[in-house]
């Protein structure tokens, strides 16, 4: 039986009388990609920041590899992306990512940074940019790269889409299918749910604080008996489903 690369189960979180997550059982495969839905205040990136120990929980456990998160050495096995990332002003785009590079442990020799920004659609007139100048989609797409650069296996990434026009997205979506084609394991969050179905080998919904979906896209409108993936969501969480865009 295979290892889960990430596991959640029973996973409760509460904020004052409110239980944000309420008993989140989840696991994704080794060279899986899953993503993250749900509407806004689902608890989506309060629980992509209690599997990297970013915030505490009240109960239950979170295993990577199958040691716990709390252990510094099975969190070195992933490279993360903040959702509104915002990488130091004071620094030039290919002096955060060798920064970033020094922090994984990557000597500069043993990956081609300019071709991975290429294909992000970051060239070297941009690197050598303050990064003061990016725009949303350009910072989102240097903490991206830092990411790739460090050949971490598991990439965790909160809302990746968020800020980028049409063409970055394209890009996105290319260098994350190629990830997980190389086996790769990526757990992602978005609002976005053609990103998700295009991406994802599977999808859970987050909702109420408890995963209350989860399948491939298909099933999932086959279980809503819907001809689209929006509309099953939208019959899972209900009313609810006014809060994503």
């Amino acid at each position: 039986m295979t290892t889960p690369a990430i596991e959640f189960r029973s996973v409760q979180r509460n904020l004052a009388d409110h239980a944000v997550l309420a008993g989140v059982d989840l696991a994704v495969e080794p060279g899986e990609t899953l993503a993250l839905v749900g509407a806004n205040g689902a608890g989506k990136s309060t629980l992509i920041r209690a599997l990297l120990d970013l915030r505490g929980i009240d109960a239950g456990s979170i295993r990577l590899d199958g040691r716990p998160h709390t252990e510094r050495s099975a969190r070195a096995r992933v490279a993360y992306l903040p959702e509104r990332f915002q990488p130091p002003y004071y620094l030039r785009g290919r002096g955060f990512l060798e920064y970033m590079l020094a922090l994984y442990g990557v000597r500069p020799g043993d990956v081609s940074l300019e071709d991975v920004c290429a294909r992000l659609g970051l060239g070297r007139e941009a690197l050598d940019q303050s990064v003061q100048t990016f725009s949303k989609g350009m910072a989102q797409m240097l903490g991206l790269a830092a990411c790739l650069l460090s050949k971490r296996p598991i990439l965790v990434l909160d809302e990746p889409m968020s800020g980028l026009d049409p063409t970055a997205r394209v890009r996105l979506q290319e260098v994350l299918t190629e990830q997980r084609d190389g086996g790769t394991t990526v757990l992602f969050t978005t609002h976005l749910l053609q990103d998700a179905e295009a991406l994802a080998d599977r999808i859970a919904v987050l909702h109420g604080g408890r995963i209350v979906a989860y399948g491939t896209p298909e099933s999932l409108t086959q279980q809503y008996r819907t001809g689209t993936l929006e509309a099953a969501f939208v019959r899972c969480i209900g009313a609810d489903a006014r809060q994503v865009h």
